[in-house]
């Protein structure tokens, strides 16, 4: 006989609100829905009502965890409306705070997927490791959160030569102590019951139904902007595409492991290379002639589209925001059919979801 047992809209494995809906024979799943919508805030519509400087502010606060690369799209889709051109030293600058970005955000999902599990020690060390990365930010930027650092035109601060030993220093520690968190969840038995074949979302699923970002990646499908199609710089460096074959949640967690270290080898050569120049082009409030552009990032849970509309003032006509989490929320239907219900927060969280993102 058929029971229905509802997950959320609040869980204690998932920090945002999302309701999924099981239908259940015994302790296994049949069949799910998903539903959410719980955190809409109208950004889209208070971004018309802003100038550029203020929008760029604004849209910045639709996730405090890739607050960064909301911020660098928005900027990139306005410049590329107005025809600026952005100096490479800006360009370099806004990658090297993306990727420390992307490192602190996958350290959060690791050590939550590890809490998850069980394993608390190993929780706790992954966000120890995450908080070097915000001290890192903080010292870059002057905030742990919402870092201010892009503007439209280029980015607000330089980044000396002794930030950059603190940072290379810093790096160097997160790179150790990840090389022991990954070498412990690929062997550890009780990680491997539990994330090994479960959560499966096939390569052709994934495909299918338009997986994006490292979840993709941990299905085997080498989806990645900053190479299918390169924004900023990111042609000028040199790393992989992380992937896995086995398409579970042990897959998503290796995976995002394997990011964080491509993602401090961007960083290094980036200061290695760090070009002259101007930060930014010196606009206070910015007016932007008529036009519209959609531009792409690869945020930390993949790709982020911004599509901003000029009308010729100094406030955009229209911001559309089209986050990964949307794109990875109907895989969660694929993963959770033949799992077991305890299985159910995790499964769900192993997509790394922002519902904060995905409702704005």
């Amino acid at each position: 006989m058929s029971q229905i047992i509802p997950i959320g809209p609040y869980h204690p494995s998932l920090e945002e609100p999302v309701h999924a809906r099981l239908v259940t024979e015994g302790e296994v799943i049949k069949d799910a829905e998903v539903f959410i919508g719980y955190n809409h805030r109208g950004i889209e519509k208070l971004a018309m009502e802003k100038n550029y400087i203020q929008a760029t502010t604004l849209v910045e606060r639709v996730c405090g965890i890739c607050s960064h690369i909301h911020a660098m799209t928005f900027c990139m889709a306005c410049e590329e409306i107005a025809g600026m051109k952005v100096s490479k030293k800006a360009q370099y600058i806004r990658v090297v705070i993306e990727e420390l970005e992307r490192i602190h955000s996958h350290l959060l999902w690791l050590g939550i997927a590890l809490h998850i599990i069980g394993h608390d020690s190993y929780f706790m060390k992954s966000w120890a490791d995450r908080e070097v990365c915000m001290d890192i930010l903080e010292e870059l930027t002057g905030n742990r959160v919402n870092y201010g650092m892009c503007i439209v035109g280029g980015v607000r601060r330089d980044i000396s030569k002794s930030q950059m030993e603190t940072v290379l220093k810093g790096l160097d520690a997160i790179e150790e102590s990840t090389k022991e968190l990954t070498d412990f969840v690929m062997n550890d038995r009780t990680v491997a019951l539990k994330t090994q074949g479960v959560g499966v979302l096939t390569t052709e699923a994934a495909i299918r139904i338009g997986a994006i970002g490292p979840h993709a990646r941990a299905s085997n499908v080498p989806v990645d902007v900053r190479i299918d199609a390169p924004h900023s710089c990111y042609d000028e460096f040199d790393f992989k595409i992380a992937t896995y074959h086995t398409c579970d949640v042990f897959a998503r967690v290796v995976v995002r492991a394997l990011e964080v270290f491509e993602s401090i080898k961007i960083i290094r050569q980036a200061f290695k290379n760090m070009p002259g120049g101007a930060l930014n082009l010196g606009k206070s409030i910015p007016t932007i002639a008529p036009g519209e552009y959609m531009c792409r990032n690869e945020a930390p849970r993949g790709q982020l589209s911004y599509k901003v509309v000029a009308n010729g003032t100094d406030k955009p006509a229209r911001v559309s925001i089209h986050v990964p989490t949307f794109k990875n929320a109907p895989t969660l239907v694929e993963m959770l059919k033949g799992d077991q219900v305890d299985a159910a927060g995790l499964i769900v969280a192993s997509i790394d979801p922002c519902f904060s993102c995905m409702d704005r």
